[in-house]
């Protein structure tokens, strides 16, 4: 095991890792020997462990740079060329530029390629980021929404909510309650078919959204359509979707919903566009490139022939690039640029309506292992495995995510180049980007196919190259960075993040001083640079949890692994707990709808830049977006806001409800009301 390990320790594989600071679980044997085998390490046989290690040795002692390098704004030099021999010559060629510099700290921000030159004849080079110190800082104290856009629907949506109604609840939540901005899932373009995968966190693309949230009414070519009849037709449709789910208990349905706007779209796109909008689209094009021509050659593919690309035809790629039809992949660029437009009209009328930060996007971890993107860029991704995470306190059999992960030295070969496309194109309608699972910047869980998800292991990325990159695009894109740093952590990376600028996650039934008594962190007690909130999409809304209902949901699904009695009492210990420091606080609650009112209280007392308010517990809503652990047991990513009694609650009736307003003025009054500084104990 010391040669594996040494050989695993230069590919950036864990043989053990810490789920806490006294606790250290070793990764099985087979696994390290798998995930090396996956990123093209010989380690089947105690001979091939040696030859490999053997090379890396060789490769790594020969080796004069590293094959990344970030120069920080606030530094003076990499570490690993203030090592370089004395007389070591430093060459520097920007991105896209034909000629060499000599280095030097005032190097523009960006990514060079830099050239080394020793005096005894050696040579290396590296990729160079060179990056703002920190990414954007928040325009002051603000609170804002967290929603599930599907669910949120309007008098005008057809079966799920859209981007008409992202704008409309942005213009609502800013103009009327002061709202700072709004968080939504991910909206990266889904796989194909039927069923699709309801799951906003499984897509097909994270580098391109996805047309199935446009608002058909408020395209330009709607108004114009001859087809008035049919569209008129399709319109009635929607609105019958709507009316199944809000009325008759339907769950949303985003597979009928599309059929309806493909049609709608359909018709649109055979319309002449006028000569402005053709120059807009032109334009689209030209941005988007290769990468553009790539995702819309495979939605034309995958509508074709289905998912299984073993299925497709020789000449399929050439057949659809060819056809101008709603069947071509000319069609699929059309519906990139028509939600581009869409999406940037929305934080546009966020920023309107006076949000400080307006739409807070969601990066999803990873793609589908049959999607647009691992189609694209044949390589990058490692075959072979999934992501996910290690057993931890809500999910002790760890969990898979069913996402193949990016192999770190293929990342690294192409000097980040898709990671950076990714983060430009999402940044480019967002005021603010929320990285999932950021902890994957460092280190992610990699889960050999077969095997189950406690028994995976960590590879790590270089997540100083990562963070630096992120920082810069953030930068460009005058966007604030919150990462989603829930579950196992591993050390320093808080740290690191809150060091350049990049905002943390702070859920209230977790902050606990796990370090001393484990009783609740006092208000004081929170770190200022998060997104401080009661709940999330993964977790009970806070009506829910008070009530002790989500210990019942699971133990039904059979997702414990004690016994319901104990998880009962446990949990109810834990609510008890935490309603004891409300009222010491002076938040003493007498119904369900003031202890809501009292968490986001506790939350505003804290030192948190942003506080985040779940918009379903505005309404008293009792069900989860999602239940980790489950897949069809229950109705994930398919249901609708909900009040307390479960009947679905549209943007208007959320709008007129007096629970929600009453809830968002006294979160309103108390964060526009706070003078004391940073830390202090507010009630």
């Amino acid at each position: 095991m010391d040669d594996l390990a040494r050989l695993a320790a230069l590919h950036g594989v864990a043989v053990s890792y810490q789920p806490a600071e006294d606790v250290t679980v070793r990764v099985p044997e087979r696994t390290v020997r798998e995930v090396l085998g996956l990123l093209g390490v010989a380690a089947g046989t105690p001979e091939g462990v040696r030859s490999s290690l053997a090379r890396a040795e060789r490769e790594a002692a020969a080796r004069l740079l590293p094959p990344t390098l970030v120069h920080w704004a606030d530094e003076q030099v990499p570490a690993a060329l203030a090592e370089l021999p004395p007389g070591t010559r430093l060459l520097v060629r920007p991105e896209g530029a034909e000629a060499e510099r000599a280095w030097g700290p005032d190097l523009p921000c960006g990514v060079h390629r830099i050239t080394a030159e020793a005096p005894d004849g050696r040579t290396g080079t590296a990729t160079l980021i060179v990056a703002p110190d920190r990414a954007p800082a928040a325009p002051g104290r603000s609170y804002g929404l967290l929603v599930q856009l599907y669910s949120l629907l309007s008098r005008r949506s057809w079966g799920m909510g859209d981007l008409g109604d992202l704008a409309e609840l942005a213009r609502w939540a800013g103009r009327t309650h002061g709202a700072g901005f709004l968080q939504v899932n991910p909206l990266h373009a889904a796989v194909p078919g039927t069923p699709t995968d309801p799951s906003p966190y499984r897509p097909s693309s994270r580098r391109f959204p996805d047309p199935v949230h446009l608002r058909i009414e408020d395209l330009p070519e709607y108004a114009d359509c001859p087809d008035r009849d049919v569209l008129s037709r399709l319109r009635k449709q929607g609105a019958e979707l709507s009316r199944q789910v809000l009325e008759k208990g339907a769950l949303i349905d985003r597979d009928a919903v599309w059929a309806l706007k493909r049609a709608a779209l359909e018709r649109l796109y055979a319309l002449p566009r006028d000569p402005g909008r053709e120059a807009e689209y032109a334009r689209f094009r030209t941005a988007g490139g290769p990468a553009l021509d790539r995702h819309a050659r495979w939605a034309a593919l995958a509508d074709r022939y289905g998912t299984d690309r073993s299925q497709w035809p020789v000449a399929a790629d050439a057949d659809v690039e060819g056809d101008a039809g709603p069947g071509g992949a000319e069609f699929h660029r059309w519906l990139a640029w028509l939600t581009d437009t869409q999406l940037v009209a929305a934080q546009r009328t966020a920023r309107e309506a006076g949000m400080t930060v307006g739409l807070v996007h969601d990066l999803a971890v990873g793609v589908h292992p049959e999607g647009a993107d691992v189609w694209a860029a044949p390589g990058l991704h490692a075959p072979g495995t999934t992501v996910g995470a290690p057993p931890d306190a809500f999910n002790a059999r760890g969990q898979d995510w069913g996402l193949p992960p990016w192999r770190p030295d293929r990342l690294a070969a192409t000097a980040y180049a898709p990671y950076r496309q990714l983060l430009r194109a999402v940044f480019r309608y967002a005021g603010a980007l929320r990285i999932d699972h950021v902890m994957g910047l460092f280190r992610l869980w990699w889960i050999p196919e077969g095997t189950p998800p406690a028994e995976g292991t960590y590879v790590g990325y270089d997540g100083e190259a990562m963070l630096a990159i992120l920082v810069l695009e953030a930068h460009r894109a005058g966007a604030l960075v919150i990462g989603e740093d829930l579950g196992t952590v591993e050390p320093g990376v808080r740290e690191a993040l809150a060091r350049r600028g990049v905002l943390g996650t702070s859920v209230l039934w977790f902050e606990r001083d796990w370090r001393g008594d484990g009783r609740p962190l006092a208000p004081a007690d929170w770190r200022a640079d998060c997104l401080a909130t009661a709940t999330t999409h993964d977790l009970p809304p806070s009506a829910a949890k008070l009530a002790g209902e989500h210990v019942e949901l699971r133990d039904r699904l059979g997702l414990l692994t004690r016994s319901a009695a104990e998880e009962r009492a446990a949990d109810t210990a834990d609510t008890a707990e935490w309603l004891g420091v409300l009222d010491g606080l002076g938040l003493t609650a007498k119904n369900e709808e003031e202890a809501v009112q009292a968490l986001y209280s506790f939350l505003l007392a804290t030192p948190a830049r942003l506080v985040g308010v779940w918009l379903p517990d505005a309404v008293g809503d009792r069900r989860p977006q999602n239940l980790p652990g489950t897949w069809d047991q229950y109705p994930n990513w398919r249901l609708p806001v909900a009040d307390g009694s479960g009947r679905p609650v549209t943007l208007e009736g959320l709008a007129a409800s007096p629970r929600a307003q009453a809830l968002l003025r006294a979160v309103r009054e108390q964060a526009e009301s706070r003078t004391a500084p940073p830390g202090a104990r507010l009630v």
